[in-house]
């Protein structure tokens, strides 16, 4: 299914566009993403080059908060004409012509829930400029009976949305909620209201790409279909054609190529054709009141939804935790991380923005700018890939040859504990950093990246089979962390059990060749105690 849906990746040659990476940040950029060996050697020779007459963005402690707010509507004015690089969209249909005499263009929004930044609204404004037609937004609410379908996440999103809606309708671009599956509701609303082309972002994750295999069924068939990945800063196919076995292959491809797409946005501005047909307004909180969702995984109190909240968690992380990034990311008694997988989950914030503004912003934080880069482009787009690429990406039968041997080799090893879904779920194990852990990610919505990797272990361990621990592993995280039911989550999980991204290590009881971790290594890496006493009730 997944390579049906492409009919063809469109190789139109790379428009110019005088907003692309300075020499020094090429040369950062690329010192960022390379190995961790190679980049300690040349971090202080890469930050030592510097372009004549470049003018460099210096952290000041002296800024008011909401200073980034600011900057961001700055460099966006500035940007406003800015190309399209044609390398980010694909066709999925057949038909790659807007039909003629259309009454508009549609940007369907799947992940990406913002207005600026977003290089699929991007695109579908200038079809529409190009055109002189109105433009439409529209989003397709759909929630399945599932344990994943909670408050926490619908909530979330709602709040995001409901920003999405009113920062349109100052642009005089109308947004829709369309209530229903895309493939039934989405195709009838494109003839209902004669639009000419739709334009969609992109997804890796089998669920998204059902969605598009249905729209493209049932849409008309001078109906252009035409995704663009807004989420990657290199496009997912057009970092690699395979499936990548570790972050070192696919490294060096997005380090030649982000020169070239790792450039400023655009403007999405007021858009100057309207329609006599404007789109209902919603009642948000009506809508979210109707949902049948799982109510008692409720909102955490520490991420405002939205892009504005992104930006603010952006600006504080910048000014306050990105210097602690590279030597204390791994300690999770210390607020060392930036904290922004929630909105760049929900498409919230551009991870492409981040990058961008980190480097400009942050240069003061010295060796922690390349390291978090490596770990926003690098590591954040291989799971991309790991699951554009492989269909079985939840799947033992995913990972690599040698650690499906080797697991199934010792599926039958004794395990020292067992323990239920239930058991785990309520935090009720022998161990209380597991325990401390599971229980911030069920009050909080977050888990430590650190501690992810020992909680999913630790399931391998306490549970019959490694098809038991992977489905608990990620129904756990995809129902209480709030950047879950996300190629990150997937990926972390297969990596922790199944090994993938990762080398066969030596052979032991229940992991065979899968990377160990323990109780004891935590303790040499952090104070557990301290920890434990924060996160681990009494009552458990």
């Amino acid at each position: 299914m997944l390579h049906s849906i492409c009919r063809r990746v469109v190789t139109h040659s790379y428009l110019d566009t005088t907003s692309v990476l300075s020499s020094k940040n090429k040369a950062f950029t690329c010192q960022a993403i390379m190995s961790e060996k190679k980049r300690k050697s040349t971090s202080a020779a890469a930050a030592a080059v510097k372009e004549p007459g470049a003018k460099q963005q210096k952290l000041d402690p002296t800024k008011e908060k909401g200073w980034l707010q600011d900057s961001l509507k700055q460099q966006r004015t500035k940007n406003k004409q800015m190309k399209f690089n044609k390398e980010r969209l694909r066709f999925i249909s057949n038909t790659e012509r807007i039909k003629q005499g259309s009454e508009g263009v549609l940007y369907w929004m799947t992940r990406d829930h913002r207005v600026q930044d977003n290089w699929a609204l991007i695109h579908a404004q200038q079809l529409a400029l190009k055109e002189k037609l109105p433009l439409h937004v529209c989003f397709c609410l759909f929630v399945p009976k599932s344990e994943l379908s909670t408050l926490r996440h619908y909530s979330f999103m709602l709040k995001g949305l409901k920003e999405v809606e009113k920062k349109c309708r100052s642009l005089d671009i109308q947004f829709h909620l369309l209530h229903g599956s895309a493939g039934d509701v989405l195709p009838g609303f494109v003839s209902d209201r004669e639009l000419g082309a739709v334009v969609t972002d992109f997804s890796p994750l089998r669920e998204p790409l059902q969605w598009l295999e249905d729209v493209k069924k049932t849409l008309p068939k001078d109906i252009p279909l035409i995704q663009v990945d807004a989420h990657n800063i290199v496009p997912c196919w057009v970092a690699s054609p395979k499936l990548e076995y570790a972050a070192r292959t696919i490294r060096g491809k997005l380090t030649k190529l982000l020169p070239q797409f790792l450039t400023d946005f655009p403007l999405v501005e007021k858009h100057p054709y309207t329609t006599a047909r404007t789109a209902k307004l919603i009642d948000w909180e009506k809508t979210l009141a109707s949902l049948q969702l799982d109510r008692d995984v409720g909102e955490p109190e520490w991420a405002m939804p939205g892009t504005k909240g992104g930006v603010a968690m952006l600006e504080s992380f910048i000014d306050e935790r990105l210097k602690l990034f590279a030597t204390q990311r791994n300690d999770p008694n210390i607020a060392g991380l930036s904290q922004l997988s929630p909105w760049i989950r929900f498409g919230h914030l551009s991870a492409q923005r981040v990058a961008l503004q980190v480097q400009s912003s942050g240069k003061c934080a010295g060796p922690s700018v390349a390291t978090f880069i490596e770990e926003l482009v690098v590591r954040r787009e291989l799971t991309d890939n790991f699951c554009f690429y492989n269909e079985k990406y939840d799947s033992v039968e995913g990972t690599h040859d040698w650690a499906q041997k080797s697991l199934k080799a010792h599926a039958k090893d004794k395990r020292e504990y067992l323990y239920t879904r239930e058991q785990l779920e309520k935090a009720k194990t022998h161990d209380k950093l597991w325990n401390a852990s599971q229980y911030q990610m069920i009050t909080e919505g977050k888990m430590h990246g650190f501690l992810r990797m020992y909680w999913a272990k630790k399931i391998l361990e306490w549970t019959s089979s490694p098809e038991e621990a992977l489905s608990i592993a990620l129904y756990l995280n995809d129902r209480y962390s709030l950047d879950g039911q996300d190629p990150n989550g997937f990926v972390g999980c297969m990596w922790s059990i199944g090994g993938i991204h990762d080398r066969a290590w030596g052979e032991r009881k229940v992991f065979g060749k899968v990377r160990y971790m323990n109780y004891k290594g935590c303790q040499r890496k952090f104070d557990v105690a301290r920890f434990e006493k924060k996160y681990c009730p009494k009552n458990l």
